[in-house]
């Protein structure tokens, strides 16, 4: 199986280089899945449903979000009952939406694209190990799910290391979220999960994370809240990850993709 993980798409820059070139690359990778991180594409904070419905009609099979879930109130009743979009699964008991989604392929294979949340230097939260051990104690890689991701959403490269060791064989993939910047460590572990700390957003690198230059400067430097953070809106480069698998659900290699913009680029053999 091929599945396609973009990183955190960015602002309406992010948006729009997504949407056009996801039908391209499901097309010349052969992509059987493809999950996008959707976090951000509103203005930089959150996702609003009409965002969302051009990222599917696009060619996303899920979309999932993170620390800014609830920017855009008017997801919450979207998110209830649009179920290809999740939210981080360790939020506590009660809140809207859900942290996983189960997909069968028109083929009859299942694959299960999970989000966690890390706890370090973000927001309180429930443990993101246990919150997964829950789900895959149910879900049995290679026997009940041909495919099963982890989108990790944190800051600390530490916590999604330890993370994807810790679930190493049980899942297909760990592919880190939230930094915005891509990492040099594609890899599978040992135990056959592919592994990238972070996959880095779909936006305009030109900028502070995707933000404009000058005013998040001015908060470092100034230590003062100013002028509203806003995306950068240059041309974007598109941020991911081709994985393969076997048969067993493992995977068999990991590729960055880095398109357009500013960074150099890197495409995976078809």
């Amino acid at each position: 199986m091929r599945i396609l993980f973009l990183g955190d798409v960015m602002g309406r820059t992010g948006r729009d280089a997504v949407v056009a070139a996801l039908p391209v690359l499901r097309r010349d990778l052969k992509i059987d899945v493809a999950v996008v991180n959707g976090e951000n594409a509103s203005h930089g904070f959150g996702l609003a449903p009409d965002m969302a419905e051009a990222l599917f009609a696009a060619g996303a099979d899920a979309i999932t979000l993170g620390n800014h879930s609830w920017d855009r109130k008017e997801i919450i009743p979207y998110i209830a009952q649009q179920k290809r979009l999740i939210r981080p699964l360790n939020y506590p008991p009660g809140t809207p939406g859900e942290g996983v989604v189960d997909m069968t392929l028109a083929d009859g294979r299942r694959v299960l694209v999970v989000q966690v949340m890390g706890r370090l230097f973000m927001d309180a939260m429930d443990c993101p190990f246990r919150a997964a051990e829950a789900v895959l104690a149910r879900a049995r890689l290679g026997v009940t799910h041909a495919a099963i991701l982890v989108d990790f959403h944190g800051e600390a490269t530490s916590e999604k290391m330890a993370f994807a060791h810790a679930f190493d064989g049980a899942v297909s993939a760990v592919l880190g979220t939230h930094t915005h910047c891509p990492t040099a460590d594609c890899q599978v572990l040992p135990g056959g999960a592919a592994f990238m700390a972070d996959v880095g957003m779909c936006g305009d690198y030109d900028s502070v994370i995707g933000m404009g230059k000058a005013p998040a400067i001015a908060r470092f430097t100034r230590k003062m809240p100013g002028e509203r953070l806003q995306p950068a809106e240059g041309e974007a480069t598109i941020c991911g990850a081709l994985i393969e698998t076997g048969v067993d659900g493992r995977a068999l290699r990991i590729e960055p993709i880095r398109l357009g913009g500013r960074l150099a680029r890197a495409m995976p053999s078809a």
